[in-house]
């Protein structure tokens, strides 16, 4: 058996117990004020912005660290005009042919329907795709691991990045996604649509849904 390569610990944190929990509470400070938008402004957002954060995305584990994702991002206003059309086009067959009556009842408060805006008025999509196996140096198919677990890790790392960066996000899941394979040309036997995730700076006066989290003692237990 081979031995894997390793090499020393990119310069390790280390911080006292003080300056440890000051870090902890600044960032909870910071990633509580994060809220789904649906609400944006039209302004550009620079595109070293969003390379930034993807590539923080994908500094995520990932099973047998194969990285099962692509990030598509899209800001071209054309492509975002065809992916609207059709996310709308499956949202609508949704919200009114398919969508089981309690699940329209628990979207209700949140105030959403078919109709999607937000996918052309943001300066930015970025669609996410799990890659289902990919090829080895030889070009052998390899199948991946867990895809979907890191690509979820993965997505969470890019929210946080963008909403670190000042930018408003929606997590947007239109079902079936497959049209985007076709849109933004991605195979669809070895990618499947996980997410499209929209970004942007938040439109003048937005609003969002008065809604509250749950407290530390409802979502942890400590053994």
């Amino acid at each position: 058996m081979t031995e894997p390569r390793t090499m020393p610990l990119p310069d390790p944190r280390r911080l006292s117990d003080e300056a440890s929990l000051r870090a902890a509470r600044e960032f909870h400070d910071l990633v509580k004020l994060r809220r789904t938008v649906r609400d944006f402004d039209p302004r550009p957002v620079p595109r070293e912005v969003i390379e930034h954060c993807i590539a923080a995305a994908g500094t995520a584990p990932s099973g047998a660290n194969q990285q099962p994702w692509h990030f598509v991002a899209v800001s071209d206003s054309q492509v975002k005009r065809r992916i609207r059309e059709a996310a709308e086009a499956e949202e609508r067959e949704f919200y009114e042919r398919r969508a089981p009556e309690e699940w329209l009842q628990a979207l209700e408060p949140i105030g959403t329907d078919w109709r999607k805006p937000f996918l052309e008025t943001a300066p930015w999509l970025i669609a996410i795709f799990v890659r289902k196996w990919g090829r080895d140096e030889a070009g052998y198919k390899v199948k991946h691991y867990y895809p979907a677990e890191s690509v979820g890790i993965a997505t969470g790392l890019l929210i946080t990045a963008l909403h670190t960066a000042g930018l408003a996000t929606l997590t947007h899941t239109p079902s079936p996604m497959g049209f985007l394979n076709e849109i933004l040309g991605r195979p669809a036997d070895s990618e499947r649509p996980f997410l499209l995730l929209v970004a942007g700076h938040p439109a003048e006066g937005a609003r969002v849904p008065a809604i509250e989290r749950r407290p530390l003692a409802e979502i942890a237990s400590w053994v």
